[in-house]
């Protein structure tokens, strides 16, 4: 009997010492796993993918960040448009809202195209000023104009796409004035006209080209000032115009929730459908009117 008991003590001794090697080496396996394995893996899936991690985005970007970026990429604002069409279509039970979702859609495009459009004219905007500052930067340190204009224009990008034309005149000898004249028919590069006068008068008459650059950008930065005070002015107007805009769907979510139905009023009774009717052409041209007022003040500013 006890040598039994002796058998059994050393068959659990040696279960226990095989299990706890078993432990020692999951654990072993699980640490290189999480840090040299993977280590390696991922040293060798940066070297086989050329400096970027293979199979996903930039590094230090989470993949959800970089998905969602693709959607908003291929799917612009519009297209929210006929998706919430279809969603009050199916709660509705009606197809009208399917068609006024289609019929925003060439509307918010063109809001988000002149959206664009106005970032991208700013932008150049911004660009010419720091090329003005740039090239009377380089005059002052004793380049000539031509040599300074193309270090400023390589590293402001005030040009725009017509860089290339204006630099070819300026290293070749060309009418850089003219060149200037025509890339300022770009959006945003109208400031271009003022470098084109400088240059013109400094080349003509032989006076100072940094000191008018420096007025020049003095003065283009106080245009761009006063548009972005005036933007500013005009955002409080634009957010009522919004908020206004936005209270009959308010208006419709707060009768579902008091189960008053409004969808299927307006859907599906000749009173509703009347007032439905009457109520987009009354919203349609109160925006209209307002958006028409804060154009029409920014054209006065500008």
């Amino acid at each position: 009997m006890s040598g039994v008991i002796g058998m059994t003590a050393e068959v659990t001794e040696t279960v226990n010492g095989m299990s706890m090697g078993a432990a020692v080496a999951c654990l072993g396996t699980a640490a290189w796993l999480l840090g040299g394995g993977r280590a390696g893996a991922r040293r060798a899936r940066l070297l086989l993918a050329g400096g970027a991690a293979a199979g996903s985005g930039p590094p230090g970007r989470p993949r959800v960040t970089l998905g969602w970026r693709w959607i908003r990429e291929r799917l612009h604002a519009e297209w929210w448009s006929p998706a919430a069409g279809m969603v009050l279509a199916v709660l509705g039970s009606s197809v009208l809202p399917v068609v006024a979702g289609a019929a925003g859609v060439p509307l918010l495009r063109r809001a988000r195209l002149a959206a664009r459009e106005r970032r991208v004219r700013e932008s150049r905007g911004d660009a010419v000023i720091g090329l003005c500052g740039a090239l009377a930067g380089e005059v002052r340190a004793g380049r000539q104009p031509g040599a300074a204009l193309l270090t400023a224009a390589r590293d402001s990008g005030g040009l725009g796409d017509a860089q290339a034309a204006v630099l070819a005149a300026a290293r070749f000898g060309g009418d850089v004035p003219e060149a200037l004249a025509a890339a300022a028919g770009q959006p945003g590069a109208e400031g271009l006209r003022g470098l084109a006068a400088c240059w013109r008068v400094a080349v003509d008459q032989g006076a100072g080209l940094a000191d008018g650059l420096d007025r020049l950008e003095a003065a283009l930065r106080a245009e761009r000032d006063q548009r972005a005070d005036l933007r500013a002015q005009l955002a409080g107007a634009r957010a009522t115009a919004v908020m206004l805009a936005g209270l009959p769907a308010v208006g419709l979510a707060l009768g579902t929730a008091l189960g008053a139905d409004p969808l299927h009023i307006l859907l599906h009774t000749p009173s509703g459908l009347g007032c439905l009717a009457a109520g987009g052409v009354l919203e349609g041209l109160g925006l209209w009117w307002a958006l028409r007022i804060v154009r029409g003040a920014e054209e006065v500013a500008g």
